[in-house]
């Protein structure tokens, strides 16, 4: 371990590791782990033990299901689905290549054949008259607010004003939604000058001062398309439960966006994009990844997805798409960095978070920007969800607790 990085006392290794500090020690015991005695306690280093954590997560996604207990967070249960499928290390929209499409259709082409099954080329969404109140009403906002507290905020205003917001009835849902989409992209202000009519060009214009160029609209749009959706994400989780409800499209999409509002989900391109500015200010991406594990993170944010054995490929085709945007030079080159350190050390590799993470930090974006793009393009996949939800059992998502207190 070398010496003048930061380590993870006892109990925060327990902690990540999600184990009892009995545990530990006989990890340790068993030469599974090591530690460094100091005159606090034990020591461990951080990318050890991410590497470990790591392989505890293959051997449980490999088990076979019966064999797998209520540990390391997996699935209660499995769920049909109808869109998107992961198979050999690809993400496919109903059989199709997430990363082809992403290559070959813009967003709105995508997001409405995901909503309808139709292919239309010159799809635009178009916002309605209510986002001007959800502007108003966003504008009252905090200063701290984020622009995805501003986006939450726009989905409860747009819902009031719709008088067909309970309506369940497919045309009706998918109208609300594709307005919806737009409005949560135009109750941004405004940092830089309107690029144009899609949704990237207008995203563009509300989280970027720069001025836009094709290579980089290239890049958000695609980012749209492969954040669609992606299996049964906590998120798409909870949108589904509220649809099993028979919520309107409008509290599904809220129901969404709640659980997407955490570190290890919607937000983790954010404590990402950190770790680049470090390593591009010129600090060592070793000491930049040990600090941020020793901060208290779970995980290394941008690497590793239990879904895939090697690179994620969306992360994959947004990083190529960065190689063709000058200006990302240096992210891309930071990226490349903390790549080598942590496959090296923990065998992880970068997932979109880490690509969100780049395209954004590239483009001079804060760093809350991949979260609205994130829950901007996912806003899409719930409600694709929801529609299939809406033709099942209702409730059928409930389920059963088992009393285990005295």
């Amino acid at each position: 371990m070398t010496d003048d990085l930061p380590t993870l006392t006892a109990e925060q290794t327990a902690e990540r590791l999600g184990i009892k500090l009995e545990t530990l020690y006989a990890y340790v015991a068993r030469g599974r782990l090591s530690r460094t005695r100091t005159v606090t306690g034990s020591a461990f280093d951080p990318l050890e033990v991410e590497r470990f954590a790591a392989s505890r997560r293959h051997r449980s996604a490999a088990a076979p299901s019966s064999a797998r207990g209520r540990s390391d967070g997996r699935p209660l249960m499995v769920i049909e689905t109808n869109f998107a499928l992961i198979d050999d290390d690809e993400l496919y929209y109903r059989g199709r290549d997430a990363t082809q499409l992403a290559a070959t259709a813009s967003f709105e082409t995508v997001a409405h054949w995901a909503l309808t099954g139709e292919w239309v080329e010159a799809a635009r969404f178009t916002a309605r008259a209510a986002v001007v109140d959800a502007r108003t009403v966003a504008s009252l906002l905090p200063a701290a607010a984020t622009s995805r507290d501003r986006q939450q905020v726009a989905v409860t205003v747009l819902a009031a004003a719709d008088p067909l917001r309970y309506s369940l009835e497919a045309e009706s849902v998918v109208t609300a939604t594709e307005a919806l989409v737009a409005g949560m992209v135009e109750v941004l202000p405004a940092v830089g000058a309107e690029a144009g009519p899609s949704i990237a060009e207008r995203l563009w214009s509300r989280l970027t001062p720069r001025e836009s160029t094709a290579a980089a609209l290239t890049a958000l749009d695609a980012a749209l398309v492969l954040l669609i959706d992606h299996d049964v994400a906590i998120s798409t989780l909870a949108a589904r439960a509220a649809a099993s409800a028979r919520a309107s499209p409008f509290a599904v999409v809220t129901a969404g966006l709640g659980a997407l509002d955490s570190p290890l989900h919607g937000n983790a391109s954010r404590a990402a994009q950190g770790m680049l500015s470090r390593v591009v200010a010129g600090e060592h991406p070793e000491r930049v990844i040990a600090d941020t594990m020793a901060s208290g993170r779970t995980a290394i944010p941008g690497f590793g997805q239990l879904l895939y054995r090697g690179i994620d490929p969306r992360a994959r085709r947004l990083f190529e798409l960065l190689h063709e945007i000058p200006d990302a030079a240096s992210t891309v080159e930071a990226v490349e960095r903390i790549d080598i350190v942590v496959a090296d050390r923990t065998g992880s590799r970068p997932n979109v978070d880490l690509a969100l993470a780049a395209l954004t930090h590239a483009t001079g974006m804060a760093d809350d920007a991949g979260e609205v793009v994130f829950a901007t393009a996912r806003t899409v996949g719930w409600v694709v969800h929801a529609l299939d939800e809406y033709s099942r059992a209702p409730l059928r998502l409930r389920p059963v607790g088992r009393y285990t207190a005295p």
